[in-house]
């Protein structure tokens, strides 16, 4: 399957990313059900492919005859915190008065959009990289998945590492694990082991030694959510690796499309943080590792505040924070 998510037949066809790196699974979603629990469940996930998710899923109420006005708003607020679901959402609706063809048509649109934004993007944000890092071949580390299994089918942050692999400029990747689902070391380290890129998995809780050693020339992380004065919302953990990159001078990059920019939010304290289900810590493959009746603190996401960030890229270039007016782009 060339994209993480697609149409066929009328139905959203997705790759299970709970299934992974175990089992390649694609699944076809056939109602707006399925489609708002495999968005919950992430089983489709990263902010870019939740916006094709809801674009294909206004699509998929259209066909399906249903209240697409209320279907959209179940679908919007699956999950709060990324900027582009409610974004797919909205733009996707906006073709309802043209009938139901004029709507899956935008969504297909936006699908082959989020390819060239994306590869744009992390191509632009690899030059930065190379203007900041003088070290060859680079050694990057990487926080959650930001490939194409996280957008239509290029990706951001780890669409950068694919220009540099191309170019023969990249020695490793370190992945950090991303507790507590495990997106890094399940889902980024197949992508890079699929790319034949060298990489190693580390706990989260190492890329701090990882850094004092020497051993990092760049992060990279992607966005689900930016606000006008460049605060950006990620995986939980990114607000810690940006502390800890600032402290020992390694440039951070942030790399998204800039539908994942809000520019209705003047900064990051007003951006929603999801608050995931307790057992996602209380519980390991169904078995409990906590004492019965543990309290839990789960958010999904964190604010890394722009002062702590070297650059965040979109498809424009580097995002300039309050240049002419909130959300303006060079």
């Amino acid at each position: 399957m060339h994209r993480s998510i697609d149409w066929a037949d009328g139905a959203i066809v997705v790759i299970d990313q709970t299934a992974l790196p175990a089992e390649y699974r694609l699944l076809e979603l056939r109602t707006i059900g399925e489609l708002a629990g495999a968005i919950k469940r992430l089983a489709v996930r990263g902010a870019p492919a939740l916006g094709a998710a809801g674009a294909l899923g206004v699509a998929l109420s259209a066909h399906l005859g249903g209240d697409v006005r209320a279907d959209a708003e179940l679908i919007a607020n699956a999950r709060p915190t990324a900027a582009n679901l409610a974004w797919g959402v909205e733009r996707a609706l906006a073709k309802l008065p043209a009938g139901k063809d004029a709507v899956l048509a935008e969504a297909l649109a936006l699908l082959t959009e989020d390819e060239e934004l994306n590869k744009a993007a992390s191509a632009h944000a690899a030059e930065i990289v190379l203007a900041e890092c003088p070290r060859r071949p680079l050694r990057l580390l990487s926080h959650c998945n930001t490939g194409r299994l996280a957008t239509v089918g290029w990706g951001s942050a780890l669409g950068v590492v694919w220009h540099l692999h191309e170019r023969g400029l990249v020695e490793s990747v370190l992945v950090g694990e991303t507790r507590p689902l495990l997106q890094g070391a399940r889902l980024t380290a197949w992508e890079l082991a699929q790319a034949g890129v060298p990489y190693r998995v580390h706990a989260d809780s190492a890329a701090a030694a990882a850094m004092a050693r020497g051993l990092v020339d760049c992060v990279l992380v992607g966005a689900d959510r930016i606000a006008a004065n460049g605060d950006v919302a990620n995986k939980i953990g990114t607000y810690g690796l940006a502390i800890t990159a600032r402290h020992h001078g390694v440039p951070f990059v942030v790399v998204a499309p800039s539908s994942t920019v809000d520019s209705k939010l003047a900064d990051g304290a007003r951006i929603t943080i999801e608050e995931r289900d307790a057992r996602e810590l209380t519980e390991y493959a169904g078995v409990p590792i906590t004492p019965p009746g543990a309290e839990v603190f789960n958010p999904a996401f964190d604010i890394t505040p722009a002062a702590l960030i070297t650059a965040v890229v979109t498809e424009h270039g580097r995002f300039r924070p309050w240049l002419s007016s909130p959300g303006a782009r060079s």
